[in-house]
């Protein structure tokens, strides 16, 4: 972002009181963790759904911010030399902001909407368009009223074009993107099912998409939408562009439309065939951006080599500044023979995120990369460098088999809960047994960061690594085991509290350790038949509980039996017991005691009974018939070789395939020590090597399988999906009859976990 507005000037946008202040602003934030230098920085405390920027002003103020737009009158009066703007909505102040921005600039603006593929086309756009020109587009996928403001900050005098990447938010949300970014083109990628809920029809729905490009005399969508759309529409066939595809690397269906549609925008905007047909066979499919994985020496790896301009490179390095846990900062930057960059401007950026080394241009086998020790290592390169093999050298070595977690899908999924709830109600993010196979250390922290309420484990050593990771985030802890009462004490772990015996046990473990009004959660029993206090124990309990002020009650809570099924008698029986017997404690104490009972399906069928608090675990990563989630979870491997089999020629361990036809055969290096059960062996079950299904043929060993692959078109180290979009988490654990919870608890821990932001 690069502003030069006095901070008079904004401040008369909103208000008529005019400022001391005689500063000049360069950049706007609104998270506290990404600011380096506060200076000319101009902070939006923004309220969102779990986190209230007014909680950072003071976090804000040390780092160097002065201006701050609030919507509480002398939220800053305590901070010495502070200025302040105070408005109604702190994010419609900076939508203000934006819409003033966009005005000062008469460039093109791409707008670009649609179900699927947002994100590809314009990466894809900017990657043609950026050969020549200067392009100001979306960073990641920005498309919230947020997003489309931070994004229309990035145009500066530099800036050719303007690419803004869409999404739909709410009812009428279009309008209102429209008004502030003003486009002058505009591309409509697909339509689908995504927020269909939202309308009553499915045109509706799509009347509200292309109302984005109302005022525009065209936009362009691919022919293969066949609902009716407005006539300043135009359809773009793919079959028109054959031309453009022989130095284009991709040939499946979707990228072609996608081409297509970027194609067809490129010419509109003058850039000639020449360019685009060199750009086009540089392209690949979308990396995912902003990959995280164990790197060699404890590093942390962030490899975001899918290209190299200077806005992502400002992006980059705010992401690497907020996820780096205290650890050395690193870039490791590849030019190659990119015009439009150059050393000068690269170390104008790298200075303002100091402290921080810069390795720029190295070689693959530099020594420095094999001494660096526990860092965060951002890797930025173009097309043309070294970047991604300096990246796969870093990388862990240790198994072609991998699980991917998408946290955006995951952050979506939090959100749609969230969006069921009272907005003043508590999240508790359960992450026990390594967060349902995910690592738990490393969700904590993403958890934590996203502004949850409550951390859950099952055990104290679960939450003690939670600690050691930084994580300040209160943890409630399901089974605080005698043995351990110390560590739960001295990592401020809050422990379930679930019989008469347990809690006194706890309350001398606190007199000895000389704490008062330690948090304990209390769990009653209301038709699970496990753990928790009866009705026959609710007065001895506040009786002790009153008599000791070692301990505070911070909440009540219990488990659903069947919370999937909508309606339950027995559901709704539970929840009765639970806030009748919460209700004879909380009359007895002063102070307010949350309650909580409803797990991630509980939240949607139940949402009536969400009490102040509620628990969400396996929901989060998508798991669930549920329309409106998003699978987070990937499981792949790679095919290690290929054979043929003669008719006759058995397959391994125990003989138990016996090859009825000569046949051609692939081994995956997956078994069951990483989670693929031994039952799914002959033919049980399959996994999908280029999206055909592939049945297993003979056992399951240990540390692979044999899959047949007789009709398949493969070769050694293609892709095999295990869980992803052709067989997904609930389908594996039927095959293995079972459900997703052991299944995933399952993963070993020799499987490498890559996160994917």
């Amino acid at each position: 972002m690069k502003l030069d507005y006095s901070y008079q000037e904004i401040e008369q946008l909103f208000s008529s009181e005019k400022s001391i202040s005689a500063a000049r602003i360069s950049s706007i934030s609104f998270d506290s963790r990404r600011i380096i230098n506060g200076n000319h920085v101009l902070f939006f405390a923004l309220e969102g759904i779990f986190r209230n920027g007014h909680s950072f002003l003071i976090e804000a103020y040390e780092k160097g911010v002065r201006h701050f737009v609030v919507s509480k009158k002398g939220a800053t009066s305590d901070l010495e030399n502070a200025h302040e703007i105070v408005v109604k909505n702190s994010l419609e102040a900076l939508e203000q902001l934006a819409f003033f921005h966009r005005n000062q600039f008469t460039i093109p603006i791409v707008a670009i909407t649609g179900s699927n593929g947002k994100t590809t086309v314009k990466e894809w756009l900017s990657y043609v368009l950026s050969g020549t020109h200067n392009v100001a587009r979306s960073p990641k996928s920005y498309n919230s009223r947020l997003g489309v403001a931070l994004s229309l900050l990035e145009l500066n005098s530099d800036s050719h074009f303007g690419i803004i990447e869409v999404g739909i938010g709410s009812k009428e949300s279009m309008k209102q993107h429209r008004e502030i970014i003003q486009p002058t083109h505009g591309v409509f990628c697909s339509f689908g099912e995504s927020h269909r809920e939202l309308y009553a029809s499915a045109q509706e729905h799509l009347n509200e998409k292309v109302s984005l490009f109302q005022e525009m005399e065209e936009f362009i969508y691919p022919n293969v939408i066949t609902e009716q759309l407005p006539k300043n529409g135009k359809a773009i066939d793919a079959a028109e562009f054959t031309f453009f595809f022989t130095s284009f690397p991709l040939t499946d269906r979707a990228s072609l439309q996608n081409i297509s549609l970027v194609i067809a925008m490129a010419k509109q905007l003058g850039i000639s065939d020449k360019e685009i047909h060199k750009r086009l066979a540089e392209l690949s499919p979308l990396a995912l951006r902003l990959e995280t994985y164990d790197g060699i020496n404890d590093n942390i790896i962030i490899n975001d080599t899918y290209n190299l301009d200077l806005d992502s490179l400002k992006h980059s390095l705010s992401y690497q500044l907020a996820n780096c846990n205290g650890k050395n900062r690193i870039v490791i930057i590849g030019t190659g023979t990119d015009s439009l960059l150059n050393e000068k401007k690269i170390r104008s950026i790298i200075s303002k995120y100091e402290p921080i080394q810069l390795l720029l241009n190295i070689s693959t086998n530099d020594e420095q990369l094999e001494k660096t020790q526990n860092a965060s290592i951002l890797i930025k390169g173009s097309r043309s460098s070294q970047m991604k093999l300096i990246a796969r050298n870093l990388k862990v070595k240790n198994h072609q088999t991998y699980l991917e977690f998408d946290l955006k899908s995951i952050r979506h999924n939090i959100n749609y809960f969230k969006s069921k709830l009272a907005s003043n109600t508590k999240l508790m993010c359960m992450i026990k047994a390594s967060s349902y196979g995910s690592d738990a250390k490393t969700m904590g922290a993403f958890l934590a960061q996203m502004g949850v309420d409550y951390l859950g484990v099952a055990y104290v050593n679960e939450g003690i690594e939670l600690r050691r990771k930084g994580i300040k985030t209160p943890i409630f802890v399901m089974n605080c085991e005698e043995n351990s009462l110390s560590e739960c004490l001295s990592n401020q772990l809050e422990p379930a509290i679930y019989s008469l015996a347990q809690l006194n046990n706890f309350i001398t473990a606190l007199i000895s350790h000389s704490k008062i009004n330690y948090p304990i959660h209390i769990k009653l029993e209301t038709g699970m038949n496990r753990l928790g206090f009866l009705k026959a124990d609710i007065l001895p309990l506040i009786d002790i509980i009153k008599a000791q002020p070692e301990v505070k009650i911070q909440s009540i809570y219990s488990h659903l039996a069947e919370s999937d099924k909508i309606n339950s008698e027995f559901t709704q029986q539970q929840i009765d017991i639970l806030a009748e017997n919460a209700g004879l404690i909380q009359k007895e104490f002063s102070y307010p005691i949350l309650r909580h009972i409803l797990n991630s399906e509980g939240i949607v069928n139940y949402t009536q009974a969400q009490f102040e608090m509620v628990r969400l675990g396996l929901g989060m990563y998508g798991v669930s018939s549920n329309n409106n989630l998003r699978e987070a979870i990937t499981w792949k491997s790679a095919v290690s070789q290929i054979k043929r089999v003669e008719k006759g020629d058995s397959i391994g361990y125990n003989r138990s395939f016996k090859a009825s036809n000569d046949m051609k055969i692939a081994i995956i290096p997956v078994g069951y020590a990483d989670g693929f059960p031994r039952v799914l062996g002959n033919g049980k079950c399959g996994i999908y090597i280029n999206n055909e299904y592939c049945l297993t043929v003979g056992n399951v060993c240990m540390d692979m399988i044999m899959v047949d692959v007789t009709n398949v078109i493969t070769k050694e180290g293609d892709v095999v999906e295990i869980i992803g979009v052709n067989q997904r988490v609930g389908d594996l654990a039927a095959r293995i009859g079972t459900i997703p919870y052991e299944l995933m608890t399952g993963f070993s821990s020799r499987l490498p976990r890559v996160y994917i932001n």
